[in-house]
């Protein structure tokens, strides 16, 4: 975020700067924004929900006001002070630029290019890479799961199954439209893309476009919303680290009693001393202050997307064990109308499922153990061998498989025989939905056109809005 408050964008024709955030030391504000993230996180849950939502509603207002601009930017007439005289319409998406980036430039610490490798190689290392950044940026769609234990709704499993789709789809929809309408009026050959800017938010497709578009005033304010984006993901991200501690806490898993007892007090519902020791954490932020800081972010973001993709594998598992165990009790046919709701996926009032789902989570844990084995890749093509990247990249993995040795040793000593996967079977605590009429899903209650139908379908687009 500190790379992000020392904005600098000059490309020859346009400088902008904001003095401030060049001249103040990067520690000051790590030091600022850990505090007040931390502060906001010991919020009662009550007042932390509603700020969390305004500002998620700032956010979806102005991605959706950038699509919107730069479908403007793209079509309509260009004005005087912009680079270029004629609209982009699909200008960058034709030959010789197109979709893919034929050239993958490998860089070494300091950032300069060493090597270009072209052709088909160059191609799918270009778009590999891309999407281990993407995740980084994506991680986070398990928050619904994180906040779910202090809902209000928790018991209604239509809640948790509506927050799950929507967050899925919002998400899915706004990132992919943004990036589509900027691809097209910012070629990805720019020089600033590819390493040439001179701060983090020069980097930025988005603050490309508008100036190029001959907009400046306009790049100053985009670069306050990334800041602001950032500040609140970092809120986030402190309030599910928090919680999974204090889970593991109430689960004894947090090492010594004097200090597992401590994590599992709350006060006002907060785990106070559980936020405290995440934001403890969170000092690994200074490490930014030194060295080039959007090289501390990209080691930063590297561990954290090869963590995040361990915890996503493990998640898809254990659906999977879980599948698994529907399945046998499935097979025992004795179970009663009422247990069948619970166990039984095609039960109308059987919680939540959707098409193929067992696939999905194979697909998905398949999908993430090869992102995590290749997500270092870049180490291996720097020469000399880059040890601080791949340190980064696949430290995780080490980590990981030391705790499920450290947890095993601790539950069953060395008897190794008893070290296998561990599932309880245990579908006491399932539930079912209230209703078989199930939120989110359009159905008429009349044919053909009618005052009820139009009803229904407010109804049901004000739930998916909402």
């Amino acid at each position: 975020m500190s790379g992000t408050l020392g904005f600098h964008y000059d490309d020859g024709k346009t400088f902008l700067a904001w003095k401030t955030g060049e001249t103040v030391d990067p520690a000051v504000w790590i030091g600022l924004f850990l505090i007040i993230a931390t502060i906001i996180n010991m919020f009662p849950v009550r007042y932390f929900g509603e700020l969390e939502y305004a500002f998620g509603c700032i956010k979806i207002i102005f991605i959706t006001m950038l699509i919107t601009l730069m479908l403007i930017i793209d079509t309509k007439q260009p004005s005087k002070n912009a680079y270029y005289s004629s609209p982009p319409e699909s200008k960058y998406w034709s030959s010789p630029w197109g979709f893919f980036n034929h050239v993958y430039y490998v860089r070494n610490e300091s950032g300069s290019v060493q090597r270009e490798i072209t052709g088909g190689t160059g191609s799918f290392l270009g778009m590999w890479t891309t999407i281990i950044n993407v995740i980084f940026s994506y991680t986070g769609m398990d928050i619904v799961a994180a906040t779910a234990a202090e809902s209000k709704a928790l018991a209604n499993a239509e809640s948790m199954k509506m927050a799950a789709r929507k967050i899925c789809i919002r998400i899915v929809t706004l990132y992919t439209m943004a990036m589509i309408t900027a691809s097209f009026v910012v070629p990805y050959t720019h020089p600033f893309i590819n390493g040439k800017g001179q701060s983090v938010g020069a980097h930025s497709i988005f603050v490309i476009a508008v100036v190029e578009a001959g907009l400046p005033a306009a790049a100053h304010f985009f670069n306050a919303i990334f800041a602001f984006a950032s500040f609140t993901c970092a809120i986030n991200s402190m309030y599910v680290a928090s919680r999974v501690l204090h889970t593991l806490a109430l689960q004894d898993q947090t090492g010594p009693e004097f200090i597992t007892r401590r994590l599992r007090q709350t006060r006002s519902g907060v785990p106070i001393r559980a936020v405290l020791a995440t934001a403890a954490m969170a000092l690994v932020a200074f490490m930014g202050r030194t060295g080039t800081t959007a090289l501390r972010l990209s080691e930063l973001a590297s561990n954290c997307t090869s963590s995040l993709l361990i915890v996503y594998a493990t998640i898809c598992a254990t659906y999977l064990g879980f599948y698994r165990t529907l399945e046998d009790t499935k097979l025992y046919g004795n179970a009663s109308e009422r247990q069948a709701a619970h166990y039984d996926r095609n039960h109308p009032r059987y919680p939540y499922k959707s098409h193929g789902q067992w696939l999905k989570g194979f697909y998905g844990m398949t999908a993430c153990i090869i992102l995590v084995t290749f997500n270092g890749v870049s180490a291996f093509l720097e020469r000399p061998f880059d040890v601080r990247r791949f340190v980064a990249s696949y430290i995780s993995i080490p980590v990981f498989i030391l705790l499920i040795l450290g947890y095993k040793i601790h539950k069953h000593g060395l008897r190794i025989r008893n070290w296998g996967p561990e599932r309880s079977n245990d579908l006491r605590n399932t539930i079912q939905a209230a209703s078989e009429t199930r939120k989110g899903r359009l159905e008429f209650p009349d044919e053909g056109l009618s005052w009820r139908n139009l009803k229904t379908w407010g109804e049901w687009f004000w739930v998916w809005l909402k």
